[in-house]
Order: structure tokens, then C-alpha cells, then sequence
């Protein structure tokens, strides 16, 4: 509950005491003014709600925003991680195939020598 909404109650509250004073002593203008209170305390009220509930929704939205982030955030970590995997692991086996033909041409010339 926001101040606003805080407010608005407590008019109500007032208006409310204020009418029913006005009315026991018969006096129109105090009752009247205790049903303008009450009146303004329900729009303040209300546009406290208002205010939480939009407050409620940026709230989802930056917490499905931030979460979505930090998915994607991962998700490129983890390509990134894959790629270098596949690279180091093409080096290794370029590597092993070089020094495989390396070695057989190494042989093939002591037995030709």
C-alpha cells in the first residue's frame, strides 16, 4: 500500500465520521463536506491502486526482461564455449594428421635411403 492509497482510506474514514456527525446534528454543510472527503478519498485510493498495479507490472517486465538477458547472455556463452571447442579441436586433429604424414614419409625415406 502506497501513500496515496494510505490517504485515501483515512479521507474516507474522516468523510464518513464527518457525514454522520453532520447528519445527527443536522447540519447539511459538515455532512455534505464528509461526503466530498469521502468521495476524494476514494479517487486517491484508487489512483494508489492504479500506481501499484503499474508498478507491479514494470516490475514483472523488467524481472521477464532481465531474465531473458541473462538466458541469451548464457546461451552466447555457450555457443562461444562450442566454438572454441570445435576449434581447438580441428587444430588438434589438423596437428595429429600432419605429424602422422610427417612420420610416415620419415620412415618411408629411411627405408629408401
Amino acid at each position: 500500500m502506497n501513500r496515496d492509497t494510505a490517504a485515501g482510506k483515512f479521507d474516507q474514514l474522516k468523510g464518513k465520521a464527518k457525514q454522520s456527525v453532520g447528519e445527527a446534528l443536522g447540519n447539511d454543510k459538515l455532512a455534505n463536506s464528509g461526503a466530498v472527503d469521502q468521495v476524494k478519498g476514494a479517487a486517491k485510493e484508487a489512483w494508489g491502486n492504479t500506481k501499484d498495479a503499474v508498478h507491479a507490472v514494470a516490475g514483472e517486465a523488467h524481472a521477464c526482461c532481465s531474465t531473458k538477458h541473462s538466458e541469451a547472455k548464457q546461451n552466447a556463452a555457450d555457443r562461444a564455449h562450442d566454438v572454441r571447442e570445435k576449434i581447438t579441436s580441428t587444430a588438434q586433429n589438423v596437428k595429429n594428421a600432419v605429424s602422422d604424414k610427417a612420420e610416415a614419409i620419415q620412415r618411408e625415406h629411411k627405408h629408401t635411403a
